[in-house]
């Protein structure tokens, strides 16, 4: 569960930095999307995170093109942190800092952005047309989803669903191939408020065990 939370983190900035890049597609609703977070030099929003049954609650930082930050509310101070070099994810609840050295294996830059272009196929989840947010829900959203193209990715699909007239994307659920589903919920966004990389320094607290490369440990 610790190390999924920190990998899905990075795996959502790529995502969400494969918006701000652009990917190609048919999909002229789509290009919208892209082309509306292309414009983002930074944002910042409320994000609801569900990790099967587990819920969780966070800021989230963004900094074009490639730096993240996640300060939660629950569990409180656990944080997440990625500088476009390093990722650093922070348990409180374990006294416990994981740090993965990124460099060489950026998932932001051009050539991981390739993720969502050359392995994921792209439609409508329920046609063109709006529909609820929520069975019930009077929040109308478009909904897309990105399917895989083989059996090595991380997601087996990824649904998104986006706000018509802001083009902001309102919640991503993503589904892995043994069927654990990581869902984020956002709100609030604050977009282009002039943050600088600073925002994305962490000082590690003092005492904690530290685990180094814990994507590829055992």
């Amino acid at each position: 569960m610790k190390k999924g939370l920190c990998v899905a983190a990075l795996i959502f900035t790529a995502g969400i930095s494969a918006f701000a890049q652009g990917i190609t597609t048919a999909n002229e609703f789509f290009k919208a999307v892209s082309d509306k977070y292309a414009t983002f030099k930074d944002y910042q929003a409320v994000v609801d995170i569900k990790i099967g049954n587990t819920p969780m609650a966070a800021t989230v930082t963004y900094m074009a093109p490639d730096k993240m930050r996640m300060d939660y509310t629950n569990p409180a101070n656990q944080t997440i942190v990625y500088d476009g070099k390093k990722l650093i994810c922070y348990l409180p609840e374990s006294a416990s800092v994981l740090t993965q050295d990124a460099t060489g294996a950026n998932p932001t830059t051009s050539e991981g952005l390739s993720l969502l272009r050359r392995y994921y196929t792209v439609s409508y989840e329920k046609g063109q047309g709006k529909v609820p947010l929520d069975e019930g829900s009077d929040e109308m959203v478009i909904k897309l989803i990105l399917w895989r193209r083989t059996a090595s990715e991380s997601f087996r699909n990824i649904k998104m669903s986006i706000d018509p007239d802001t083009k902001l994307i309102r919640r991503i659920v993503a589904t892995t191939p043994g069927g654990v589903v990581y869902q984020f919920d956002f709100k609030n966004y604050e977009i282009n408020q002039g943050l600088t990389a600073k925002r994305f320094e962490y000082d590690i607290p003092s005492g904690a065990n530290n685990y180094d490369n814990f994507l590829f440990a055992d």
